[in-house]
Protein backbone atom coordinates (compact mmCIF):
# COMPACT_ATOMS: atom_id res chain seq x y z
CA UNK A 1 0.00 0.00 0.00
CA UNK A 2 1.23 3.43 -0.84
CA UNK A 3 -0.15 6.02 1.53
CA UNK A 4 -1.58 9.24 0.10
CA UNK A 5 -1.34 12.74 1.48
CA UNK A 6 -3.11 15.93 0.54
CA UNK A 7 -0.96 18.48 -1.23
CA UNK A 8 -1.75 22.19 -1.18
CA UNK A 9 -4.64 22.90 -3.55
CA UNK A 10 -6.49 19.63 -2.80
CA UNK A 11 -4.36 17.34 -5.02
CA UNK A 12 -3.29 13.97 -3.71
CA UNK A 13 0.39 12.94 -3.99
CA UNK A 14 1.75 9.40 -3.69
CA UNK A 15 4.48 8.58 -1.11
CA UNK A 16 6.82 5.57 -1.27
CA UNK A 17 7.76 3.68 1.93
CA UNK A 18 11.26 2.08 2.21
CA UNK A 19 11.68 -1.02 4.34
CA UNK A 20 15.07 -1.15 6.24
CA UNK A 21 14.35 -4.46 7.89
CA UNK A 22 16.87 -6.44 5.77
CA UNK A 23 19.65 -3.85 5.92
CA UNK A 24 22.34 -4.20 8.71
CA UNK A 25 24.16 -1.23 10.13
CA UNK A 26 27.56 -2.85 9.42
CA UNK A 27 26.94 -2.61 5.68
CA UNK A 28 27.33 1.17 5.88
CA UNK A 29 30.96 0.74 7.17
CA UNK A 30 30.95 3.41 9.84
CA UNK A 31 34.29 4.16 11.62
CA UNK A 32 34.89 4.84 15.29
CA UNK A 33 36.01 8.44 15.39
CA UNK A 34 37.41 8.04 18.92
CA UNK A 35 39.80 5.22 17.95
CA UNK A 36 40.86 7.01 14.82
CA UNK A 37 41.74 10.20 16.67
CA UNK A 38 43.70 8.19 19.25
CA UNK A 39 45.76 6.51 16.54
CA UNK A 40 46.36 9.83 14.83
CA UNK A 41 47.57 11.28 18.10
CA UNK A 42 50.34 8.69 18.37
CA UNK A 43 51.20 8.63 14.68
CA UNK A 44 51.47 12.37 14.16
CA UNK A 45 54.69 14.02 15.40
CA UNK A 46 54.55 17.50 16.83
CA UNK A 47 56.34 20.43 15.32
CA UNK A 48 57.24 23.87 16.60
CA UNK A 49 57.57 26.95 14.47
CA UNK A 50 60.46 29.17 15.62
CA UNK A 51 60.70 32.92 15.42
CA UNK A 52 62.37 32.66 12.05
CA UNK A 53 59.51 30.63 10.61
CA UNK A 54 61.44 27.36 10.48
CA UNK A 55 59.62 24.23 11.56
CA UNK A 56 61.39 22.12 14.22
CA UNK A 57 60.60 18.58 15.22
CA UNK A 58 60.26 18.26 19.00
CA UNK A 59 59.03 14.72 19.50
CA UNK A 60 61.04 13.24 22.38
CA UNK A 61 63.16 16.37 22.84
CA UNK A 62 63.10 19.34 25.18
CA UNK A 63 64.40 22.74 24.13
CA UNK A 64 66.46 24.71 26.65
CA UNK A 65 66.24 28.27 25.33
CA UNK A 66 65.71 30.04 28.64
CA UNK A 67 68.93 32.07 28.45
CA UNK A 68 69.90 35.08 26.35
CA UNK A 69 72.19 32.96 24.20
CA UNK A 70 69.47 30.37 23.82
CA UNK A 71 66.91 32.94 22.73
CA UNK A 72 69.43 34.39 20.25
CA UNK A 73 70.05 30.97 18.68
CA UNK A 74 66.33 30.29 18.65
CA UNK A 75 65.74 33.57 16.83
CA UNK A 76 68.37 32.73 14.22
CA UNK A 77 66.87 29.32 13.53
CA UNK A 78 69.52 27.36 15.44
CA UNK A 79 67.34 26.32 18.34
CA UNK A 80 67.92 22.66 17.53
CA UNK A 81 71.44 23.07 18.95
CA UNK A 82 69.88 23.41 22.40
CA UNK A 83 67.63 20.36 22.16
CA UNK A 84 68.28 17.67 24.74
CA UNK A 85 66.87 14.21 24.29
CA UNK A 86 64.37 13.29 26.99
CA UNK A 87 65.58 9.75 27.59
CA UNK A 88 65.65 7.68 30.74
CA UNK A 89 69.37 7.00 30.43
CA UNK A 90 70.80 5.78 33.71
CA UNK A 91 73.59 7.87 35.18
CA UNK A 92 76.70 5.82 35.99
CA UNK A 93 78.00 5.96 39.56
CA UNK A 94 80.88 8.33 40.21
CA UNK A 95 83.31 5.47 40.91
CA UNK A 96 82.53 3.90 37.52
CA UNK A 97 82.90 7.26 35.79
CA UNK A 98 86.38 7.63 37.32
CA UNK A 99 87.21 3.96 36.67
CA UNK A 100 87.76 3.18 40.37
CA UNK A 101 87.26 -0.43 41.43
CA UNK A 102 87.41 -0.62 45.22
CA UNK A 103 87.40 -4.43 45.27
CA UNK A 104 90.34 -4.52 42.86
CA UNK A 105 92.25 -1.98 44.96
CA UNK A 106 91.55 -3.95 48.14
CA UNK A 107 92.82 -7.17 46.55
CA UNK A 108 96.01 -5.44 45.38
CA UNK A 109 96.58 -4.05 48.87
CA UNK A 110 96.35 -7.60 50.23
CA UNK A 111 98.86 -8.76 47.61
CA UNK A 112 101.33 -6.11 48.79
CA UNK A 113 100.80 -6.72 52.50
CA UNK A 114 100.90 -10.52 52.13
CA UNK A 115 103.40 -11.29 49.35
CA UNK A 116 104.42 -14.70 50.70
CA UNK A 117 103.39 -17.81 48.69
CA UNK A 118 101.68 -19.19 51.81
CA UNK A 119 98.70 -16.84 51.36
CA UNK A 120 98.08 -18.04 47.77
CA UNK A 121 97.27 -14.64 46.32
CA UNK A 122 97.62 -13.88 42.63
CA UNK A 123 100.46 -11.38 42.92
CA UNK A 124 100.75 -10.92 39.16
CA UNK A 125 97.46 -8.99 39.05
CA UNK A 126 99.23 -5.91 40.46
CA UNK A 127 101.57 -5.94 37.48
CA UNK A 128 99.20 -7.18 34.78
CA UNK A 129 96.30 -4.87 35.71
CA UNK A 130 97.83 -1.52 36.69
CA UNK A 131 95.68 1.33 37.91
CA UNK A 132 96.36 4.89 38.99
CA UNK A 133 93.91 5.76 41.78
CA UNK A 134 94.97 3.00 44.19
CA UNK A 135 98.69 3.89 44.22
CA UNK A 136 97.83 7.59 44.34
CA UNK A 137 95.73 7.06 47.46
CA UNK A 138 98.56 5.09 49.09
CA UNK A 139 101.19 7.73 48.23
CA UNK A 140 98.94 10.54 49.48
CA UNK A 141 98.30 8.62 52.70
CA UNK A 142 102.04 8.27 53.26
CA UNK A 143 102.58 11.91 52.39
CA UNK A 144 99.96 12.98 54.94
CA UNK A 145 101.73 10.91 57.59
CA UNK A 146 104.98 12.67 56.72
CA UNK A 147 103.72 16.23 56.95
CA UNK A 148 104.32 17.20 60.59
CA UNK A 149 103.97 20.88 59.71
CA UNK A 150 105.86 20.50 56.43
CA UNK A 151 103.19 20.70 53.76
CA UNK A 152 105.84 20.85 51.03
CA UNK A 153 106.73 17.22 51.78
CA UNK A 154 103.52 16.10 50.05
CA UNK A 155 104.51 17.51 46.65
CA UNK A 156 108.06 16.23 47.11
CA UNK A 157 106.87 12.67 47.85
CA UNK A 158 104.62 12.77 44.78
CA UNK A 159 107.55 14.00 42.70
CA UNK A 160 109.79 11.22 44.01
CA UNK A 161 107.07 8.68 43.24
CA UNK A 162 106.87 9.71 39.59
CA UNK A 163 110.62 10.25 39.09
CA UNK A 164 111.72 7.21 41.09
CA UNK A 165 109.24 4.99 39.24
CA UNK A 166 110.58 6.26 35.94
CA UNK A 167 114.14 5.46 37.01
CA UNK A 168 113.12 1.92 38.03
CA UNK A 169 111.21 1.54 34.75
CA UNK A 170 114.23 2.69 32.74
CA UNK A 171 116.52 0.26 34.58
CA UNK A 172 114.07 -2.63 34.19
CA UNK A 173 113.83 -2.06 30.45
CA UNK A 174 117.61 -1.80 30.21
CA UNK A 175 117.86 -5.20 31.93
CA UNK A 176 115.50 -6.71 29.35
CA UNK A 177 112.26 -6.61 31.32
CA UNK A 178 108.95 -6.34 29.49
CA UNK A 179 107.24 -3.81 31.74
CA UNK A 180 105.49 -0.51 31.19
CA UNK A 181 105.78 2.73 33.09
CA UNK A 182 102.21 2.46 34.36
CA UNK A 183 102.98 -0.98 35.77
CA UNK A 184 106.08 0.23 37.62
CA UNK A 185 104.23 3.33 38.82
CA UNK A 186 101.45 1.18 40.27
CA UNK A 187 103.82 -1.33 41.91
CA UNK A 188 106.01 1.34 43.52
CA UNK A 189 102.92 3.19 44.78
CA UNK A 190 101.19 0.11 46.19
CA UNK A 191 104.39 -1.09 47.88
CA UNK A 192 104.40 2.02 50.05
CA UNK A 193 101.61 0.39 52.08
CA UNK A 194 104.07 -1.31 54.50
CA UNK A 195 105.63 2.10 55.18
CA UNK A 196 102.14 3.49 55.84
CA UNK A 197 101.60 0.74 58.43
CA UNK A 198 105.02 1.41 59.94
CA UNK A 199 104.29 5.14 59.99
CA UNK A 200 101.08 4.60 61.96
CA UNK A 201 102.93 2.63 64.66
CA UNK A 202 106.21 4.54 64.54
CA UNK A 203 105.27 7.18 67.17
CA UNK A 204 104.72 4.38 69.68
CA UNK A 205 108.16 2.90 68.95
CA UNK A 206 109.98 6.23 68.83
CA UNK A 207 110.45 6.26 72.61
CA UNK A 208 113.22 3.67 72.21
CA UNK A 209 115.60 4.69 69.36
CA UNK A 210 116.93 1.17 68.76
CA UNK A 211 113.50 -0.38 68.41
CA UNK A 212 112.30 2.45 66.17
CA UNK A 213 115.29 1.98 63.87
CA UNK A 214 114.70 -1.77 63.64
CA UNK A 215 111.01 -1.10 63.04
CA UNK A 216 111.87 1.25 60.19
CA UNK A 217 114.24 -1.29 58.59
CA UNK A 218 111.49 -3.91 58.82
CA UNK A 219 109.14 -1.57 56.90
CA UNK A 220 111.73 -0.85 54.21
CA UNK A 221 112.54 -4.55 53.79
CA UNK A 222 108.83 -5.38 53.65
CA UNK A 223 108.27 -2.82 50.87
CA UNK A 224 111.34 -3.95 48.91
CA UNK A 225 110.36 -7.61 49.15
CA UNK A 226 106.80 -6.86 47.96
CA UNK A 227 108.10 -4.77 45.06
CA UNK A 228 110.58 -7.49 44.08
CA UNK A 229 107.88 -10.19 44.16
CA UNK A 230 105.59 -8.12 41.95
CA UNK A 231 108.16 -6.66 39.57
CA UNK A 232 110.92 -9.23 39.15
CA UNK A 233 109.20 -12.02 37.22
CA UNK A 234 110.06 -13.98 34.09
CA UNK A 235 113.07 -12.38 32.41
CA UNK A 236 113.98 -10.24 35.46
CA UNK A 237 114.08 -13.14 37.92
CA UNK A 238 117.79 -13.78 37.38
CA UNK A 239 118.61 -10.04 37.64
CA UNK A 240 116.60 -9.31 40.76
CA UNK A 241 119.56 -8.00 42.79
CA UNK A 242 120.42 -5.40 40.15
CA UNK A 243 116.87 -4.07 40.22
CA UNK A 244 116.14 -4.34 43.94
CA UNK A 245 119.16 -2.22 44.92
CA UNK A 246 117.76 1.06 43.45
CA UNK A 247 114.27 0.07 44.63
CA UNK A 248 115.65 -0.28 48.16
CA UNK A 249 117.32 3.12 47.93
CA UNK A 250 114.02 4.65 46.78
CA UNK A 251 112.06 3.26 49.73
CA UNK A 252 114.85 4.19 52.14
CA UNK A 253 114.55 7.77 50.87
CA UNK A 254 110.77 7.64 51.30
CA UNK A 255 111.23 6.53 54.91
CA UNK A 256 113.83 9.25 55.54
CA UNK A 257 111.27 11.87 54.50
CA UNK A 258 108.98 10.56 57.21
CA UNK A 259 111.48 9.93 60.02
CA UNK A 260 113.82 12.81 59.24
CA UNK A 261 116.87 10.53 59.29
Amino acid sequence: MEPHSMAPGGAQTAQTAIDFGDVSIDSFQFYDSGGYSQQAEYATPSYDVGLSGSMQHTAGYSNRADTAAGRFLEGKGFGWLLEVQDGDEEQLPLLEELDIDLKDIYYKVRCVLLPLPYFRLKLSIVRESPDFWGPLIVVLAYALLSIYGQFGVVSWILTMWFCGSFFVFFLARALGGDVGYSQVLGIVGYCLIPLVVIGLLYPIMSAIPLISSIWGLVGIGWSVYSAGSLLCVDELESKKILLLYPVGLLYFYFFSLYSGV
